[in-house]
């Protein structure tokens, strides 16, 4: 009796959960909604309801603001750097609901069970971005690699979305087993799960484990299975193949939260728990971020596929990121921060028009698509040109200020030449970005293109029309498009928000 009485479950901080109890919560609202029969149900409710599981979750996230505390053991943390991530994942999951309203995978795979998949995904990324021991971090991982294996391949009567889906479900089930294999190691010299018993031990006077093998092993273990999930070279073959074949909505989603969340837990882990073996990991991540910024930029060169180009453009903008995590500074992770913030609004404003192309023209994702957008699709034309704009870092963008934070920090944090490398990757950059702003204001579409446009040209499109050409059924892509495009207008020229946001965020690593 006495020991049942003494008996006690654990604490749950339910404010601290709130953010990802909502999608959770929404996911299995979403998926029990979708099983009913009526078509407005399904096409119109299932992604209101998954619009709102995002919405109560950012405005959750909002609430949480400015708390800094541990939950569920100290297995999860609530701070700002996570709070601005599950932000970040909020805001990418949100575009892509809306990029997906006439997409053909949500009724090729069902409704409820894309958005359910979408928001356990966006739940893994939460899950992973607070991560404070190594438990959580890999669960994290596996829920939202293994919605994503999924979501890649929902277009089941494509070929190259099922293809997608396989090859990324091998390369990031290597990945995965990459990393494991790397904390297993880590645990093995350290005793430790926990992110800050692990700098603890590494950081001790005597019998130090940091410049033991199995540590060291371990780290390059574990750097290797998380460079599988950034696209960073030379782990980042699946990529172009991935993005290519995935749905446009899931290619855009993956581009920017997927990065995101790799990235978050980057610099928790790298800069928490094994900041006293910085100086072992630091330069073999500053090597990995050059090669990165060259084969990126460089494979982006000759590509005339748009998906493959943003995919390779995404390849050099992770050696980029990686800068950040590298410098092992506060500055480091404030520019990493704000850079993955620019870099939402800057993807999302270009896969919103390349999926909008992609419904009008019997020319997919090709360059040749955007020919002549100009001057027959203006609401589309100016989001692209300054999403490509913003990602070569042209002044007046988004992408200029959050690349000159990422120089100012490598050179503050002694790694002056990462920061050349940085402005070399982004004058090649120039060759494809301008390239694409070329197409659209200085070419003509063809007449034929024009005159092929007809319900023949969109088998995918669920219940379409022959009007799917006309700008007011593309409302939504334009919505995303403008606001995108917007966003990395406003903040190039005032970014003071997003240096706030960026700023909690850094404090947030007491460590460093």
């Amino acid at each position: 009796m006495t020991v049942l009485a003494a008996a006690k479950g654990p604490y749950i901080d339910w404010a601290g959960l709130s953010p990802l109890l909502a999608l959770l919560v929404g996911g299995l609202v979403v998926l029990l909604v979708g099983l009913l029969r009526p078509a407005a149900v399904r096409e119109r409710l299932v992604p209101g309801l998954a619009l709102v599981s995002l919405a109560a979750s950012l405005g959750l996230t909002v609430w949480q603001w400015d708390e800094r505390k541990s939950i569920i053991s100290g297995a999860l943390a609530v701070d700002d750097l996570a709070m601005a991530l599950n932000a970040i994942f909020v805001l990418a999951g949100i575009a892509t609901v809306l990029l997906s309203l006439r997409a053909p995978a949500p009724p090729a795979a069902g409704h409820g069970e894309y958005y359910a998949l979408l928001l356990s995904a966006i739940a893994g990324m939460a899950v992973l971005a607070g991560a404070q021991n190594t438990v959580a971090l890999f669960l994290g991982l596996e829920l939202l690699s293994i919605c994503l294996y999924v979501l890649c391949a929902t277009e089941m009567r494509r070929a190259t979305s099922l293809e997608s889906g396989f090859k990324y479900l091998v390369v990031g089930s290597v990945g995965s087993a990459t990393l494991l294999y790397g904390l297993a190691l880590i645990y093995g010299a350290t005793g430790a799960t926990d992110f800050s018993a692990i700098a603890a031990s590494l950081g001790g006077e005597s019998g130090s484990p940091v410049d033991d093998p199995l540590t060291l092993t371990g780290i390059g273990l574990v750097a290797t299975g998380l460079a599988f999930k950034a696209s960073v070279a030379p782990f980042h073959q699946w990529t172009p193949d991935v993005y290519e074949g995935a749905p446009t909505p899931i290619t855009a989603f993956m581009a920017v939260a997927t990065k995101a969340a790799a990235f978050g837990i980057l610099l928790r882990f790298f800069d928490v728990a094994l900041i006293d073996a910085a100086p072992d990991w630091a330069p073999a991540l500053a090597a990995l971020a050059a090669v990165t910024i060259v084969v990126g930029n460089v494979g982006a060169l000759g590509q005339s596929s748009l998906k493959r180009m943003l995919a390779w453009s995404g390849v050099a903008q992770a050696g980029y990121l990686l800068a950040g995590v590298v410098v092992a500074t506060r500055l480091g992770a404030q520019a990493t921060v704000f850079y993955l913030a620019v870099y939402l609004f800057m993807n999302l404003a270009a896969f919103a028009v390349v999926a909008a192309r992609e419904r009008e023209s019997d020319r997919g994702d090709d360059i040749s698509a955007l020919a002549g957008i100009g001057a027959t699709r203006p609401w589309l034309a100016w989001p692209m040109t300054i999403a490509m704009l913003s990602l070569a870092g042209i002044p007046a963008t988004a992408g200029f200020v959050g690349k000159f934070y990422l120089i100012d920090a490598t050179v503050e944090g002694g790694y002056t030449w990462l920061g050349v490398a940085i402005v070399v990757g982004s004058m090649i950059s120039l060759g494809y970005y301008l390239r694409v702003i070329a197409a659209m204001w200085l070419s003509e579409e063809p007449e034929a293109a024009r005159a092929s446009r007809g319900p023949d040209m969109q088998p995918a499109i669920a219940g379409g029309s022959p009007e799917v050409d006309e700008p007011h059924t593309q409302l939504e892509l334009a919505i995303v498009a403008v606001a995108c495009g917007a966003a990395s207008l406003i903040f190039g020229i005032i970014p003071s928000p997003l240096f706030d946001v960026a700023r909690d965020a850094g404090r947030a690593l007491g460590l460093l």
